[in-house]
């Protein structure tokens, strides 16, 4: 019968922690001098934006409500700024045709843009030429674009009518027409800032997977039922974005009524911006300029607010 073996009990081992080699001080001392340096650029561009932008914009604030004209002290008015400004006739104008100018850019300027981003993703031969040809109007100083399509808008010499002239057709006011003055900038500025936006729809389209488009034709959908039910879905995001910051923009126009009309004929071209610009300039009435700057905020701010809020929920529905 043999012995049965004794079991030893086995002892548990600890696992000593390796010590870290410690960082050289020459490492250390290069590292934190990068990030001195890092931070010290940040701070740059962080003092600068401060005192030409946050700065302006509470000082802008403060004369909303002060009577303030250059070289006196400000006096305090309360909201007499803001009272002074709604009772001018000008008021309900103005922001009637900044409206009226944002509702015609969406149906003008947003559309075409798209339309052309999907000509362009469609081209095989010569693409980089096309969209150079496309971009081109952003890279020309807005002022200059402006009195360029301020002479070809020109009712007696200029292109347009020359064209209208040769096809036999009637000719038209165009920016010197009260009916018609809105319409014309509204094109000037489509023209002019419609580069950006095809080239961020033709990145977006880029993306859309072709085996998309493969099985939407196999399933026998048109031109018009891949663009609906394909490229629209998978660009939603980068078109609701766009849609924002137009209209935002949009609502802020002002170099295109300065320089081609002048907020004529008869006020139909005076938009808020330009608004604030006589106010500030012409009226020499600082606060009142304030006063509907800080209007102009308010809405845009609210408008942003539940334009994001309603598309969030749409996203999460």
């Amino acid at each position: 019968m043999t012995k049965t073996a004794q079991r030893r009990p086995v002892q548990a081992t600890t696992v000593r922690p390796v010590p870290a080699h410690p960082v050289p001080k020459g490492r250390g001392r290069r590292r934190l001098a990068d990030q001195a340096h890092a931070y010290a650029f940040l701070l740059g561009g962080l003092i600068c934006f401060a005192l030409f932008s946050w700065y302006p914009a509470i000082r802008a604030v403060v004369i909303a409500f002060q009577k303030y004209t250059p070289g006196s002290s400000p006096e305090w008015v309360g909201t007499d700024n803001f009272s002074r400004v709604l009772q001018d006739p000008e008021f309900a104008a103005a922001w009637r045709n900044t409206l009226t100018f944002t509702l015609l850019a969406l149906l003008i300027g947003f559309a075409v843009p798209f339309v052309l981003a999907l000509v362009l993703n469609e081209v095989r031969h010569a693409k980089a030429f096309f969209r150079v040809v496309v971009y081109l109007p952003v890279m020309i100083p807005p002022v200059v674009s402006a009195l360029l399509w301020k002479w070809f808008y020109d009712p007696g010499a200029g292109l347009a009518n020359e064209a209208l002239r040769f096809a036999h057709l009637p000719t038209s006011n165009w920016s010197n027409g009260a009916d018609t003055a809105l319409v014309s900038l509204v094109i000037v500025a489509t023209w002019a800032n419609m580069g950006g936006t095809v080239l961020i729809y033709l990145a977006a389209l880029q993306s859309v997977p072709g085996e998309l488009y493969e099985a939407a034709e196999l399933d026998g959908a048109n031109l018009w039922q891949r663009i609906r039910h394909v490229t629209i879905p998978q660009t939603r995001f980068v078109i609701l974005m766009l849609m924002l910051l137009q209209i935002i923009a949009t609502m802020q126009v002002f170099t295109e009524p300065f320089v081609i009309t002048g907020g004529g004929p008869e006020n139909a071209t005076v938009t808020v911006l330009y608004l604030i610009y006589k106010y500030a300039f012409l009226y020499n009435d600082f606060g009142g300029a304030c006063a509907l700057s800080l209007m102009l905020l308010v809405v845009l701010g609210l408008f942003s607010a539940l334009y994001l809020r309603l598309t969030r929920f749409e996203g999460e529905a």
